[in-house]
């Protein structure tokens, strides 16, 4: 099914949108430095000088409404943001981190989006109750689809293999996609909506967490639940597989981030670690943690404004970096483990160095 295709707006390819250094409250606790030069105000590179950032810490502006998702792309020379204005921005991560694209065409707010493996397409989830597919070499919705009743609140992609989608809804359905075709390969019923789910690296597996608290492990060939992960006391909003596929991340409104060993023959209480300091704030959005490419590092934002970083064996809390005026929705730290981004409910992201 080749699929309807919508162009992406006029303004794709130019650089009309805001992209500023950060000069207070940047990431790293006052990294930034300011020096005077030819006569103006220079930003230099700041003490940890691992990127190509001319700041420590850039913000990037130009949404319009809160940006719920932002994803490095696999060779981190790019971001995509979503947010409630629709849109989908894409960004440099290099230089002055312009915005070079606008993929327009959701009807509601976007609020999770992932890249193919090969970066060539981006999938995106709406609050319209659909998924849409992007090709960023033509810049056109490649595909809308269809079979969700409700809000789609969180989407990932396989890891290997043929690739393929997952989504996880209001209408307590998880949905199972090709790319290639417009309605959903198959729907997994369940009683409450679900607000997050995470693909297990084989893609035999599947995660899913919801309203109900405990997250749930489905056999993905048989259509059923393996087994469950108690222990969260409110809404699981994040799921995340470490890069070795042994231990699950979470998230959840009950302010705490959690690690669980997944490996098959674990013994029966799975939960790894508590890990306290992220706030989810009085907005309780649907607020996202994030592993580092080595599965040393765990991330997540907060509803104050924050971003919480940990040593993932330890949980000692490495970092507590500010700099956002509104709740940090998403965060997602580079490939290279250099750069960190958080995207917030005050429109903007910051894009900066990761303190190591």
């Amino acid at each position: 099914m080749s699929g309807e295709k919508r162009g992406a707006s006029e303004s794709f390819g130019t650089t009309q949108l805001v992209k500023r250094q950060r000069s207070q409250s940047n990431l790293n606790g006052g990294a930034l430095m300011r020096t005077n030069g030819g006569g103006g105000m220079a930003l230099v590179q700041g003490a940890y000088g691992s990127t190509a950032l001319p700041a420590s810490v850039m913000e990037l502006t130009g949404h319009s409404g809160e940006v719920f998702a932002a994803r490095f792309s696999p060779d981190g020379a790019a971001l995509a943001s979503g947010s409630m204005d629709r849109n989908i921005l894409l960004w440099r991560t290099s230089g002055d981190c312009a915005n070079y694209g606008m993929l327009s065409g959701h009807k509601s707010a976007v609020l999770d989006l992932h890249w193919s493996r090969d970066s060539q397409v981006i999938y995106s989830a709406s609050a319209d109750a659909t998924l849409a597919s992007w090709d960023l070499t033509t810049a056109q919705r490649i595909r809308k689809h269809v079979g969700h009743e409700e809000v789609v609140n969180c989407l990932d992609v396989s890891k290997r293999g043929e690739e393929f989608l997952v989504s996880g809804s209001d209408d307590g359905s998880i949905g199972t996609w090709d790319p290639r075709q417009k309605a959903a390969l198959d729907h997994i019923q369940t009683d409450y909506p679900i607000t997050a789910v995470c693909l297990a690296e084989a893609g035999n597996e599947l995660y899913s967490g919801g309203i109900e608290n405990a997250i749930k492990v489905w056999d993905l060939r048989m259509k059923r639940i393996s087994y469950e992960l108690p222990g969260h006391a409110d809404t699981v909003t994040s799921l995340a597989i470490s890069p070795d596929s042994q231990t699950l991340l979470s998230f959840s409104h009950d302010n705490t981030v959690r690690t669980w060993d997944v490996r098959p023959f674990a013994p029966a209480n799975r939960q790894v670690r508590v890990l306290d300091g992220a706030q989810v704030g009085l907005e309780k959005n649907l607020i996202r943690a994030c592993w580092d490419a080595e599965g040393r590092r765990v991330v997540a934002g907060g509803g104050d404004g924050t971003v919480t970083v940990w040593e993932a064996k330890s949980g000692k809390m490495l970092h507590k970096l500010p700099g956002h005026k509104g709740a940090v929705n998403d965060v997602g730290i580079s490939p290279d483990g250099g750069m960190v981004v958080s995207a917030s409910t005050d429109r903007t992201m910051l894009l900066g160095e990761l303190p190591r």
